[in-house]
């Protein structure tokens, strides 16, 4: 990780740390760079929150003068931009957006021209720019001035994409999306109403300020019980830019990413499309993903934390299916990235396709007891090589006698140390990370 770009871009509070000015000089940077022996096409999309408007007319204005020609595909997903970019020759796209944070932060993503995460070279060239390590690099004159162009049709066509892929009609299937009043909302529901589904839509209307809030996929339990209320056969969650999805059966049970992993693990076995027969997935993933994918011979990978290394070991080893917990979940045949819309596709591919509820599809797969605990500190590094937090990690691990896991981890994004543990009971997961946690609060902020 560089000093401003993160496991998953530049992100920070809008005009706090991440401010116009940075967006400005990233737009200059990159219109220049990719520009200097032709003239540089970039797309651009963001989600719904307030200042992403006022980010991508800094974007814009930077990548113009330098030169390049700046393409805007307005409220859209994260995956629409990935798609866009790989399919219709863009030296690279930006999506503005800080995903499930609240509205008041705010991000900057990177694609290349492949549709994947900008190399680290690149964004630690754009660093180096933002600080004044490189020379001033020179302004566009003339004829030689960038353009914006409306692209609004770039969306339509990734829309047009996520309907080719669906095997069946969803006619009469009675879905709820609940949109996270953000990227999604130009996107989900015009997909499943095209499929034909009876589609029951909540937090669909963005006001700038509501993306993420008591909605989507951190917020569960709303779309669990409006499943319920309605008498729904499924149910998706989506996050602000809408890269990651969490199902609700028609029980109104939670099905997070190493459910959906499992179930579609286990489908695109069956049809002999799991290339090596493996899935990938980060430290994170449940036990019981682990157990459940050995007992049907499916073997597994594991990556740190992040989408963008399941990817890239996907891409090395050229896997067909990987994710994480959280519900960024990759199709490499289709996506290269997460993409949550592509997702509840495939969900719904093996329901209809097995003619099964999912509860029943998932029956099989017991998920182990965990709980996970932020604390914010002063030093993550300092705070996770401490010699007395460490002790606390080896004694919690006695105590689970071999019957579960901890994992203390740096956060890519924020100052907190992430504590998880697994166990047989839930009283056993909150002792052991209440006990660490209780050793890290030396190094609380204050």
């Amino acid at each position: 990780m560089g000093k401003y770009f993160g496991t998953d871009g530049f992100r920070g509070e809008a005009n706090e740390n991440l401010t116009v000015e940075h967006a400005y000089k990233v737009g200059r940077y990159l219109g220049w760079y990719y520009g200097q022996d032709h003239k540089a096409k970039v797309v651009i999309g963001k989600d719904t929150r307030r200042s992403s408007y006022m980010f991508e007319y800094a974007l814009v204005a930077g990548l113009t003068a330098s030169g390049a020609d700046a393409y805007l595909l307005h409220v859209t997903t994260t995956p629409s931009v990935s798609y866009v970019v790989k399919s219709e020759d863009f030296d690279c796209g930006i999506m503005i957006t800080a995903s499930h944070n609240p509205f008041y932060d705010n991000g900057i993503k990177i694609i290349n021209s492949y549709g994947y995460k900008i190399e680290a070279e690149v964004e630690d060239k754009v660093e180096a720019y933002i600080d004044g390590e490189i020379g001033e690099i020179p302004f566009a004159k003339k004829e030689n001035i960038g353009r914006t162009v409306d692209y609004a049709m770039g969306r339509h066509r990734y829309i047009g994409h996520l309907i080719s892929i669906a095997t069946r009609s969803f006619k009469d299937t009675k879905v709820g999306l609940d949109l996270a009043n953000g990227s999604a909302t130009t996107v989900a529901k015009g997909v499943f109403d095209a499929l034909g589904a009876k589609t029951y839509v909540m937090s669909n209307e963005p006001n700038g300020f509501n993306i993420n809030t008591d909605c989507g996929s951190t917020h569960i339990e709303h779309l669990q019980k409006f499943v319920v209320d309605n008498g729904l056969a499924v149910g998706f969650a989506y996050d602000g830019d809408a890269d990651r999805c969490l199902a609700v059966d028609e029980k109104g049970n939670l099905v997070d990413g190493d459910q959906i992993m499992y179930l579609c693990g286990l489908y695109m076995k069956e049809r002999g499309e799991l290339n090596n027969n493996t899935v990938v997935t980060t430290v994170m993933s449940n036990m019981g993903l682990y157990k459940a994918l050995e007992a049907n011979d499916i073997a597994y990978e594991q990556t740190a934390v992040g989408d963008k290394y399941v990817f890239e070991n996907m891409q090395k080893n050229n896997h067909s299916l990987g994710g994480e917990n959280s519900g960024h979940i990759i199709f490499s045949k289709h996506a290269m990235t997460g993409d949550g819309i592509l997702t509840s596709l495939k969900i719904m591919e093996v329901m209809l396709e097995k003619k099964q509820p999912l509860s029943e599809l998932l029956k099989d797969m017991k998920i182990y007891p965990q709980v996970l605990k932020n604390v914010r500190v002063r030093d993550k590094k300092e705070a996770r090589e401490d010699a007395e937090v460490q002790a606390a990690v080896k004694a919690g691990e006695a105590k689970l006698a071999g019957d579960g896991r901890i994992l203390l981890r740096e956060s890519g994004t924020e100052p907190v140390i992430r504590v998880m543990a697994e166990a047989g009971t839930m009283e056993l997961c909150n002792e052991v990370v209440d006990d660490i946690v209780a050793v890290l609060q030396k190094f609380v902020q204050k």
